[in-house]
């Protein structure tokens, strides 16, 4: 049987607005008060925990990329930027020899080819004077050549693709030959020039004794000619 706490002696005062209060003597017989209570709590919406905000979907994604593109650059900066190496000049080519340092020197082993396209050793035929005529046939330079040319000696024309026939003086021999490779220019380092020959006087042991750029007149190789049936 329950006491009404408001009245009884035994409990503190509580606040009037309560109402009088009974306090059972069996635990039991508040069940459904605490059923109630208990409905009361579940209708009620709990209190939502605050979550820490979500990284954006595309944050790690981009976090990498960004990480990519400035190893990128770094790099980049890395290989362009100046550095105070040490300048190492470009060699200097070797200027080519002149044709007065060419005197003296072998002749080189060449093959060139006669009118039938056969293979002729440019060595076979020394002591020779031989006749650049891929610039110019310059038939007048060849004959004054021949008819100037000592027993024994040859003279030589050497054209570019193809031979180039000469009629040479009564009594005198011109062996034409063409250069296809331009092996013999190449050596000399002359270019062929329109309207001029070359000339290159060479010894009976290969030897070049004279190398005359342009033929201007029989006087530029008449005594080197003479001296090379010696």
């Amino acid at each position: 049987m329950g006491k009404p706490d408001a009245d009884g002696p035994e409990l503190p005062d509580l606040p009037p607005e309560w109402g009088r209060v009974v306090v059972p003597d069996d635990a039991s017989a508040l069940t459904a008060e605490a059923e109630q209570i208990r409905r009361e709590l579940r209708r009620t919406p709990r209190h939502a925990v605050p979550r820490p905000a979500a990284r954006p979907p595309f944050a790690l994604p981009m976090l990498v990329l960004l990480v990519a593109v400035l190893a990128t650059l770094a790099g980049l900066a890395a290989v362009t930027w100046p550095r105070p190496d040490r300048f190492t000049p470009e060699p200097t080519p070797a200027p080519h020899a002149s044709p007065a340092e060419l005197a003296g020197r072998p002749l080189p082993a060449l093959d060139l080819v006669d009118p039938g396209q056969s293979p002729v050793p440019l060595r076979a035929l020394v002591p020779a004077m031989i006749i650049l005529v891929d610039g110019c046939p310059c038939p007048q330079d060849v004959a004054t050549a021949a008819a100037l040319a000592p027993a024994g000696v040859t003279v030589v024309t050497v054209a570019g693709a193809r031979p180039v026939r000469a009629t040479p003086p009564a009594g005198a021999t011109v062996r034409p030959l063409a250069d296809p490779a331009g092996g013999l220019r190449a050596f000399l380092h002359l270019p062929a020039r329109p309207g001029a020959t070359t000339a290159l006087l060479v010894d009976r042991s290969g030897v070049l004794v004279k190398v005359v750029p342009e033929i201007r007149s029989a006087e530029d190789y008449r005594a080197d000619l003479a001296r090379l049936a010696a």
